[in-house]
């Protein structure tokens, strides 16, 4: 094998695909990135039994062939050689990477011990890659991390029709959001995947217009693992769909509301950052609302605290409530919106964050429930 190709574009394709390599491989093989050269394009590829992931990059090829090198060494070398045309070239159980006057030689892994990747995936539709990435890092966010929960680290995708909702939470807090898109065929269905997994699958996509998404469900066997894939921008992944039970989140979205504020993002942002500044870890930020303001406050007692009044346009009962402000902050720079409305109900129930009303009039929009803990005395 032989090629010729910008330095730029192979460096990102390499470092895209080889994130994906696990730390401790089952196999030495799967430490590998499979670069397949042919038709004037080299195809890279990782894989892990659970994720792959495959890039695309425009080569000049003066000889075709595939070879497996050591994944996270090749992007290392890859990222920091000189900005100029880079040559990889294969002969028997090395291969030569070349730029100007640098030059490196790697031993190859067996190629032939490669497991094959995941078979083409029925097409599900296609989405528009803004809204798609939007709607990721909108639910994300509240996804959790804790492994004895695995149904809480994934974001649940339901389709139905043209709708397309993705849900997260980790009990503290929710965030749903809704978008259309364009299914291939009439289906309704939800899946769940992994957080991380679905996070790194939006960051590429958005080079192109639109994404595809494949999707095999799970057959509840047992033996037949549900797989999704993403595809955009010479950019492809799939993961292995969590099998385990998401909780019934529609009952956590409140619907009555004592009352409600607009409030201008970015202000509201900075206030929540600055009070926070003096609030010892968990503990929270304090909201008191009442007609025409908002005061914020952390601190305990005579200890050191901080306080911030703000203008609001308050409709409703007078409300103290408390919130982690970490996870306040979250919800306001998810909306993004330049007026976010925070409706709460009391101080023992969730409040609800949304954006600029009327602001998403061609969608259902997003909501990011937040729940309450009990304020500092």
């Amino acid at each position: 094998m032989k090629i010729e190709t910008d330095r730029d574009a192979l460096a990102d394709a390499v470092a895209w695909t080889a994130r994906i390599l696990p730390a401790r491989p089952a196999s030495p093989v799967l430490a590998g990135l499979r670069m397949s050269a042919g038709d004037g394009k080299l195809t890279l590829s990782a894989y892990d039994y659970e994720a792959s992931a495959q890039a695309v990059v425009p080569v000049q090829a003066a000889a075709a062939g595939n070879i497996l090198v050591p994944g996270r060494l090749l992007a290392e070398i890859v990222k920091t050689l000189p900005a100029q045309a880079v040559t990889v070239e294969a002969d028997g159980t090395r291969a030569r990477i070349t730029s100007g006057r640098t030059a490196f030689t790697l031993m190859l892994l067996p190629e032939a011990e490669y497991p094959a990747l995941p078979a083409a995936q029925p097409l599900a539709g296609t989405i528009g890659t803004d809204l798609f990435a939007t709607a990721i890092q909108q639910t994300v966010i509240a996804t959790s991390r804790d492994l004895t929960l695995p149904a809480l680290t994934g974001v649940r995708m339901e389709i139905d029709g043209d709708s397309l909702t993705l849900i997260g939470t980790d009990r503290y807090r929710l965030a749903v959001r809704t978008v259309r898109w364009n299914p291939a065929a009439p289906v309704s269905t939800a899946v769940l995947i992994p957080a991380r997994a679905i996070a790194d699958a939006a960051r590429p996509l958005t080079a192109a217009a639109e994404a595809a998404i494949t999707l095999t469900p799970s057959r509840g066997d047992g033996e037949h693992d549900g797989i999704i894939g993403f595809e955009g921008a010479g950019r492809k992944t799939t993961t292995r769909l969590l099998a385990s039970a998401y909780p019934q989140y529609q009952t956590l979205l409140p619907t009555d509301f004592s009352g409600a504020t607009d409030l201008a993002a970015g202000p509201f942002a900075d206030a929540v950052r600055r009070v926070a500044l003096v609030a010892e870890r968990n503990m929270p930020v304090t909201l008191t609302l009442t007609a025409g303001q908002l005061t914020l406050h952390a601190g305990i007692g005579d200890a050191t605290s901080a306080t911030e009044i703000i203008e609001a346009d308050f409709d409703g009962e007078d409300t103290r409530i408390a919130f982690n402000p970490d996870y306040l902050l979250d919800g306001i720079r998810a909306t993004e919106s330049d007026t976010v409305r925070l409706a709460t109900a009391a101080p023992h129930r969730p409040a609800l964050l949304t954006g600029k009303p009327g602001s998403d009039a061609d969608e259902p929009g997003y909501r990011y429930v937040l729940m309450p803990v009990r304020p500092a005395r």
